[in-house]
């Protein structure tokens, strides 16, 4: 969230507002990630306890660790600081939850065994399993993250409960390449904020357009608009939170993909068109954030178009996109209510007139409109829902806060109609 946003959204106390995590790390060249983990933590509300192996030791200090942490760190099960020498017990019973991060392959083996032979394996043993999560970020080489005793200790965990939160994949610190890498802290930490939002949404089926369409002229120019599709990957994103599965739609954008969501690029408002009607016969959900094009050139030419000195401009002739999310919503799935519509529309003026009447006309039970011009390429926004009851704005703060709340408008909707 940048600076800009947050003074926008003077409420916002972070994603994990009085979540207190106690993050263990056992040995792995990836304990250098978990500062900058532990960081990140804090700055989103949450307080963090460390746990360290002795391995995880050899490489990064306790120093570090408490300084980032601001609390003293664990090492040892006989730890003289607490007052019945329980730390195992003290240390689990305060947490919303226990993040191992970076898990190696022999500390896997070890909580899948029930060893207890530290003070980060004793506690991990010793907590309410009923109450206290168990978060695994593995980290380890690609063949040991590939071989079978991994794989199979990997399910056994997440059999009894664990939430394996996967791995990267790219160049290791062995010098080579493939799967096992931890994962990076921006993605734990959605990962772990959305571990802990409420599923909503559990069990629907979201279906997300965003971003402009690019409608070609020749083949190096085109007709598009200012969109950065950053509200449509906020919703997207907000929405996996939820517990529902995310297919994300995308105009040419340049935004990385949410965690979760699953991402179909494409170009034009035609290609869009074609992308939504084969997702949308398995959607429950379809959210219309995308910035479509209304007008595209009636043929593109196979050559750049080039002056000719005449000073005219080329003639060029125009004809009407096709009208996604009416097409959608006046589907058999869209007039039975199979699939709850909500739309967006993007106006200059007029804001409220404008996004009624654009929501009679595409038949939607939810249009959410705003400004275009105030709110494109911006990371905050200001938004207005618009219904056949009237209207309700949304006052501005960032796009991601905005999303979390019409997501939860949506759930609460769809609650109300079954």
């Amino acid at each position: 969230m940048t600076k800009q946003a947050i003074e926008q959204d003077p409420v916002h106390v972070g994603d994990l507002p009085g979540k207190h995590i106690v993050l263990g790390l056992s040995g792995g060249i990836a304990c250098y990630k978990a500062a900058e983990l532990c960081r990140a933590l804090i700055k989103q509300g949450a307080t963090v306890q460390v746990v360290m192996t002795e391995a995880a030791e050899q490489f990064i200090t306790a120093v570090t660790l408490q300084a980032l942490s601001g609390r003293p760190v664990y090492t040892s099960q006989w730890d003289s600081r607490e007052a019945n020498n329980m730390a195992h017990i003290n240390l689990s019973r305060e947490a919303d939850a226990i993040l191992i991060a970076p898990c190696s392959a022999d500390f896997m083996a070890k909580l899948l065994h029930g060893r207890a032979d530290d003070l980060l394996s004793l506690m991990c043993l010793a907590r309410p399993i009923a109450t206290v999560p168990l978060l695994i970020a593995p980290a380890m080489n690609r063949e040991m993250w590939a071989h079978p005793a991994t794989q199979r200790n990997m399910a056994q965990l997440s059999a009894d409960g664990a939430t394996i939160l996967g791995v990267g994949s790219g160049f290791q610190a062995c010098g080579e390449t493939g799967d096992g890498r931890m994962l990076e802290p921006p993605e734990l930490l959605e990962d772990i904020v959305a571990f802990f939002t409420p599923k909503v949404l559990a069990g629907q089926q979201v279906l997300v357009t965003a971003g402009p369409t690019y409608e070609a002229m020749d083949p190096v120019r085109g007709i598009t608009n200012l969109s950065s599709g950053k509200m449509g990957f906020a919703v997207a994103r907000a929405a996996r939170e939820a517990g529902a599965e995310v297919t994300l739609v995308a105009g040419p954008v340049s935004l990385g993909t949410p965690r979760g969501v699953k991402r179909i690029d494409v170009k034009s408002a035609q290609n869009m068109l074609e992308a939504v009607m084969q997702q949308a016969q398995a959607a429950t959900v379809f959210i219309a954030t995308a910035a479509v094009a209304d007008w595209r050139p009636a043929s593109s030419a196979e050559r750049k178009i080039k002056k000719d000195g005449s000073g005219q401009a080329p003639q060029l002739a125009f004809t009407e996109n096709p009208d996604i999310l009416a097409t959608v919503a006046q589907s058999p799935r869209g007039v039975s209510g199979a699939l709850f519509c909500v739309g967006f529309a993007a106006e200059s003026h007029d804001l409220e007139d404008n996004a009624q009447a654009k929501r009679l006309r595409k038949g939607v039970p939810l249009l959410v409109g705003n400004i275009g011009p105030a709110t494109f390429g911006r990371d905050d926004n200001a938004l207005l829902l618009v219904d056949a009851q009237g209207s309700r704005e949304l006052a501005r703060a960032s796009k991601l806060s905005l999303a979390r709340q019409l997501v939860a408008e949506i759930a609460s909707r769809i609650k109300q109609a079954r």
